[in-house]
Parts: structure tokens; sequence; C-alpha cells
């Protein structure tokens, strides 16, 4: 079976976020691929069966990732296999992707409503931060901090992250040189700090659309590596687009 390591969310190697993409040939076990993606080591491997997709961090399975999303179908369209819109099955729903003629790819996911909510017992001492605001999604946590600068500083404690009731938590600030800024920690499913968090940015632009008055944003992830999304909040929709660059391809045998 093919395999690729693609770069996603950026136009340059070695930034961004890179995801593990598996082009399957046939049906396979839950544990198979639970291995492959221990094995990969990436924060996730998307697995393609037809216009089945489906996600492994290397601990556990997902239900939504928006940069290995990105990643399989910029396989897709750089190899040729695909050149219109794409419709993958996942557990998320239906994802529609398309590429645009600037040759970013536009992926179109649900949005994530952030209720507002106190601020969780060991939240403020794991970040070493004090929040400006805090709000919850389905799953994850939604931290405002003051600037982008304390964001870009932020050294949490990881472990004591893993403490605080939530899958993730998202770090977020108004940007400087884009309209915000975030980072995502999310040790509880063995992802210590993601680079670049697709699916973060469908709790992020519908936030920050209704702070700023704008459905059209960019944000900045600001990881070691780094990585752009250009988002669009559109009802209970939030488009998101990037570009990515492939890195690696090659032959699993096992």
């Amino acid at each position: 079976m093919r395999l690729f390591t693609v770069d996603a969310f950026t136009g340059t190697a070695f930034k961004g976020n890179p995801a593990a993409v598996c082009l399957l040939d046939s049906p396979v076990t839950d544990r198979w691929m639970q291995s492959v993606a221990a094995e990969m080591n990436l924060s996730e491997t998307a697995f393609l069966l037809g216009d089945s997709l489906r996600w492994f961090t290397p601990a556990v399975e997902v239900t939504l990732c928006g940069h290995a999303t990105l990643a399989t179908a910029h396989v897709l369209y750089s190899t040729g296999a695909a050149t219109g819109p794409l419709e993958f099955s996942t557990a998320s729903g239906t994802l529609t992707v398309n590429r645009r003629p600037d040759d970013m790819i536009t992926m179109d996911f649900p949005a994530k409503d952030v209720t507002p909510v106190a601020v969780p017992p060991g939240l403020e001492k794991a970040l070493g931060v004090t929040p400006v605001r805090v709000g919850k999604s389905r799953l994850d946590l939604l931290v405002e901090l003051d600037s982008a600068e304390t964001v870009r500083d932020l050294t949490p404690d990881i472990a004591a992250l893993a403490e605080v009731d939530a899958r993730a938590v998202i770090v977020t600030a108004l940007g400087t040189d884009t309209d915000f800024v975030s980072r995502f920690f999310a040790p509880n499913v063995g992802v210590p700090e993601d680079p670049v968090t697709g699916s973060a940015h469908c709790a992020l632009a519908p936030y920050w659309a209704a702070r700023l008055g704008r459905t059209s944003l960019v944000g900045a992830q600001l990881s070691k590596r780094g990585g752009i999304i250009h988002v669009t909040h559109a009802g209970d929709r939030v488009h998101l687009a990037g570009q990515a660059v492939t890195v690696m391809s090659g032959t699993l045998h096992v």
C-alpha cells in the first residue's frame, strides 16, 4: 500500500503539520491502523479506502482531523488520482474538499459552538497564566489569553493539562499579523502539542467571527513549526483553506 508524509497548512517543507496518508487497497482492522499510526508517530495518520476516511493519533482514533484531511486531498490531487471536488465519508459525516485555482485546498467542516464556562480546576496552574475568557465546545476547552505574545511564549505543564477535564485545550488571542493566533495541546489523546490543527479552527472560526464581526479570517498557529489557516464561518459550517507539501512517499510492506 502507498504511504505518504505530507506537511499540511504550509507551502514550505518542514513547516506546518506533518501527517501520514495511507491509501488502503483492501479493508484492514482497527488494530492494524492503530499500529501503523503508532509506528509513524505523527500527530495523525489518515487511512483512505474508497471514499471512507479515518484518522488515528499514535494512541487513539479521532472523529475529526483537519490537517490529515488536507494531506489526503493533497495526495489525491498531486498524484492525479482526483481533479475535482472530493467527498470523504467520515465519523463526522460527509466532508467536501475542493482545490481552488490558486492551488489552495478548501475543506467544508462542521462548526463547533463555544459556550462560556467557568475556569476549570487546575487549568490556570497548568497553563501558568490567567485566562481572559474560557469556553467549551463539545470536546475541547477554548482559552483566550491577553496577547499573541503570551500565546507564543506559553510553556504549559503538559502532565497537569492531562488532568483537566477536556479532550484538548486550545489557547488563542487576537493576532498581530493575522486576525487571531492559537496553539493546541491534547495530551489526553497522545498529542502533547499539535503543530497546526484544522479541527480546532472549527471552534476558533465562529468564536473570532463573532468577536471581530467578520466571517472570513486568517489564523496563525504559533507552534514551533507554525502554520496558516484561512477560515470562513458559514452558519453551521466552517470552510478551512490551506496549502500542503509532499515530503515523502513510499510503500508499506506489512
